[in-house]
């Protein structure tokens, strides 16, 4: 996966979970921003419980801890002490998660956390089954966790995709063409494609074309929910995906 191979111009789709708000909103109380940060950390979750497992040998602690960052992150107000540098929602949250392992001695003080806040529904089987995928070798935790960022970034995009074609009556269409933009799987050709889709050859190369557009698109605008500012959007992209392919 390349870096050039991503987009790096044109104005990212701001929604109103952008990360600029939940970072405006730190030195006051706001329905939006807990909204904004919850749906963030609900979306981004896996790289965090990927760092703590490698942290922490025994797997239900490392759960535990996750669970019990992201009830307190929500419950207090920690963006009323946020820097320039933490304008990145990805090192925020890393940044974030480091202090509060420094400060949890152990499980059962972790577990005690939250102060009632309802926890986040975090399905960790399925981050088990996602972290069994990585290589079995001496990557940092650090490194884990950008390789897991990207991967959740990238899940993020194709669902948002998936839907929009699902609300197009087009699903089947979209299972067709999905393999043109994701790199495990091995595209068909235009020839093979287009009677699958019920158009031409011509057709079917069109409409690649606007998948993997649209597909940039959704990337820069999933990209801009998580750092400051419209001009950090091409650099993150940049240090994303150099660092995954590391």
């Amino acid at each position: 996966m390349n870096a050039e191979d991503l987009p790096v111009t044109g104005s990212p789709d701001f929604a109103s979970t952008h990360w600029s708000i939940v970072l405006a909103a730190g030195h006051r109380s706001s329905p939006d921003s807990r909204a904004a940060l919850a749906k963030l950390c609900g979306a981004y979750w896996v790289p965090l419980y990927a760092y703590a497992r490698r942290r922490v040998l025994d797997v239900h602690a490392a759960q535990d801890l996750t669970q019990a960052f992201f009830a307190q992150l929500l419950e207090k107000n920690p963006l009323a002490v946020a820097r320039p540098e933490r304008g990145r929602f990805r090192a925020f949250l890393l940044t974030a998660f480091k202090h509060f392992l420094a400060n949890v001695r152990d499980q059962a003080r972790a577990q005690k956390r939250g102060g009632g806040v309802a926890p986040l529904p975090l399905d960790f089987a399925s981050g088990e089954s996602r972290l069994t995928r990585e290589p079995a070798d001496n990557m940092t935790p650090e490194r884990l966790y950008e390789r897991q960022w990207v991967l959740s970034l990238l899940e993020q995009v194709l669902a948002r995709l998936r839907d929009e074609f699902i609300r197009a009556g087009k699903e089947r269409h979209f299972e067709q063409l999905k393999v043109f933009i994701t790199p495990q799987t091995a595209p068909a050709s235009y020839a093979e494609l287009a009677p699958a889709l019920g158009l031409t050859e011509a057709a079917a190369a069109v409409a690649v074309h606007r998948l993997r557009r649209r597909y940039r698109e959704l990337l820069r605008a999933e990209i801009a929910q998580t750092v400051a500012s419209p001009n950090e959007v091409d650099d993150e992209i940049r240090s994303l995906f150099a660092a995954f392919d590391a």
